[in-house]
C-alpha cells in the first residue's frame, strides 16, 4: 500500500520543527520509517522481489545516516525522535 498525500502530510506535521519545515532530519527519518514499514510488509508476501529489497536496504542505510547525524548534532532531538517512532528498545 502506497502512502497517500494526506498520510504524508500528517507525518510531516507531527515531526516538523516549525510551520514551514519539510526537510529536517526528524521529518526525513519519519517519512523513511513509514516507507520502510510498508516495504517490509510487501516483502513478506513477495520474497523474490530483489529489486524492492535493494531499495529497502538503501532506505535503511539512509535512515541510519540521518540518525547518526542527528545523534552528533543534538542528542535530545535524537532521543525524542526514536521514542516517538519506536525505533529502539
Amino acid at each position: 500500500m502506497v502512502t497517500t498525500a494526506a498520510e504524508k502530510t500528517g507525518i510531516i506535521e507531527k515531526h516538523r520543527l516549525h510551520a514551514t519545515d519539510t526537510g529536517s532530519p526528524e521529518v526525513q527519518v519519519a517519512l523513511l520509517t513509514s516507507r520502510i514499514l510498508e516495504l517490509t510488509e510487501h516483502l513478506k508476501s513477495n520474497k523474490k522481489d530483489h529489486a524492492s529489497r535493494r531499495g529497502l536496504l538503501k532506505m535503511v542505510g539512509r535512515r541510519s545516516s540521518l540518525l547518526k547525524y542527528l545523534t552528533a548534532a543534538d542528542r535530545d532531538r535524537y532521543k525524542r525522535l526514536i521514542a516517538s517512532l519506536g525505533l529502539r528498545k
